[in-house]
């Protein structure tokens, strides 16, 4: 199923043709929710056949494939709405100092889009996921390098979005879709491919993201790599509720098998009675969770190889110890170790590294200088977690400088609550400093389109040379800025 050279070129050559296809805002809209009404109305076949590749459950696919097609009409929202072009005029002004002449700037689409899929959302960041979406809302064609855990699916999501288009006349190359490693390369390389999305490891990711740079034209690579998405708990937090928090982080760290890029993966938690408490309830929820199967078998070595190799440092304990579980499965568990042990460099620093799959760390910590000590030595991160205790976060005690020193350290900061759950909301941000993203964007969310976009301004043109969109009537009613003042 590996895709030749030549088999790429012809998907990106017939996504680059097919890009005026997209230029009416009104094609693209209803295009995208033809998609998002395809896709239900296959969803038995696409939820049975992921299932058989991933082995995630009928019932998580089902949600997972309500919410891809939500993210669809969202999108198509957006598109009428027509706000992301950020439309911009400024009629002359001699009395400016310099003096301004007539500009008018709005976004354009950058053009061909490659997505390389994640292996564990095979819908919501996959062939008609999240990038995919954004980027035909932007007016971009999109080429997908299918993930290797379910390329029979990205074959059936593939026809379902092409049927979509063919019935508003958009070609079938709006989407293409390739599979292999190789394939991967080619498409990151090829030089009609104008920008990439991309979910999944370090490795892979960081591959891909010096490829492009490498290219002779470089072009933008948005990708989401790696995640610890550390989780702090004050001592007041753990002595009101470390019942309920121990329970919390169980259900958030076991989620889906533990295979969610917000995990959390480091716990920053008090010695003593409270953090004790927490640690018990921890101790007993994790216990009672089930094995579960890893999206495919190089996942399950690399975390049971994972998992042994931190367990067997100095100072770390394993209350639930993670590991294999039958010839397939995995059992969830976590590690504890002082804190101290982390707040300099050394042989414990794997514990800073994310390991995928049903594992965290408990770092028990002595003090406010140990937590600021493990903080201090994070890299970029998707959330960073605190939990309060009620005083605390009415603005009291620590909270608010807890607060403050996580945010530096990711894109979405919580407060009394658990990272896993992205809602796909406009204010949503999924993305976070390095090694978390390679951008500044979110590749959730209604501003996930800006990824897709470049400005440009026109200076002195003529009425009748101006695209629709930048028309001193606005025939085509856009929010604008009109000469300073806001109009909508």
């Amino acid at each position: 199923m590996e895709a030749t050279a030549q088999e790429v070129d012809a998907a990106v050559r017939a996504a680059h043709e097919a890009r005026g296809a997209l230029t009416d805002r009104g094609v693209r809209a209803a295009f995208l929710r033809t998609a998002a009404d395809e896709l239900e109305a296959a969803r038995d076949r696409l939820v049975e056949a992921a299932d058989a590749e991933t082995a995630l459950g009928p019932v998580r696919l089902t949600g997972e494939l309500a919410r891809t097609c939500y993210q669809l009409r969202a999108f198509a929202g957006i598109v009428d709405e027509g706000a992301f072009l950020d439309v911009v005029i400024d009629h002359p002004d001699d009395t400016a100092t310099p003096p301004v002449p007539d500009l008018r700037r709005y976004k354009i689409p950058l053009g061909a889009v490659a997505v390389y899929s994640a292996s564990n959302f095979p819908f919501a960041f996959s062939v008609a996921g999240g990038d995919t979406a954004s980027a035909l809302a932007a007016g971009c064609p999109v080429v997908v390098k299918a993930h290797p855990d379910h390329p029979g699916l990205s074959e059936l999501v593939a026809k379902v979005l092409r049927r979509a288009a063919a019935r508003h006349d958009v070609p079938g190359g709006v989407l293409g879709l390739v599979h292999g490693f190789e394939a991967g390369i080619e498409l990151i390389k090829h030089p009609l491919v104008a920008a990439a999305g991309f979910t999944g490891s370090v490795r892979g990711g960081r591959a891909l993201f010096d490829a492009a740079a490498a290219r002779p034209v470089p072009i933008p690579f948005h990708g989401e790599l790696g995640s610890l998405n550390p989780v702090v708990v004050t001592e007041a937090a753990a002595a009101e509720r470390g019942e309920a928090i121990g329970a919390g982080l169980a259900g958030s760290m076991t989620l889906g098998v533990g295979q969610f890029c917000v995990k959390p993966g480091l716990v920053l938690a008090p010695a003593g009675p409270a953090g004790d408490a927490l640690l018990k309830s921890l101790t007993d929820a994790v216990s009672d969770t089930d094995a579960g199967v890893l999206l495919d078998h190089r996942m399950r070595d690399n975390f049971v190889a994972g998992v042994a190799e931190r367990g067997q440092l100095p100072g770390v304990e394993s209350p639930v110890t993670p590991g294999a579980c039958g010839a397939h499965t995995v059992s969830a568990g976590f590690l504890t170790v002082p804190a101290s042990r982390l707040a300099r460099e050394g042989e414990h620093d794997l514990l800073l590294e994310e390991c995928f799959g049903p594992v965290t760390v408990v770092a028990r910590y002595e003090d406010d200088a140990e937590v600021r000590s493990v903080l201090a030595r994070l890299q970029g991160n998707l959330t960073a977690t605190v939990q309060l205790s009620a005083e605390e976060a009415a603005g009291e005690g620590r909270g608010a400088e807890l607060v403050r020193e996580l945010t530096p350290l990711a894109g979405r900061v919580l407060v009394n609550g658990w990272p896993t759950g992205v809602a796909v909301a406009p204010a949503q941000h999924h993305g976070g400093p390095y090694p978390a993203t390679t951008s500044t964007s979110t590749s959730v969310g209604g501003t996930a389109i800006e990824r897709w976009l470049r400005p440009v301004v026109y200076q002195g043109a003529p009425e009748a040379l101006l695209p629709a969109e930048l028309r001193d009537d606005n025939p085509l009613g856009l929010p604008r800025r009109f000469n300073g003042r806001l109009e909508s």
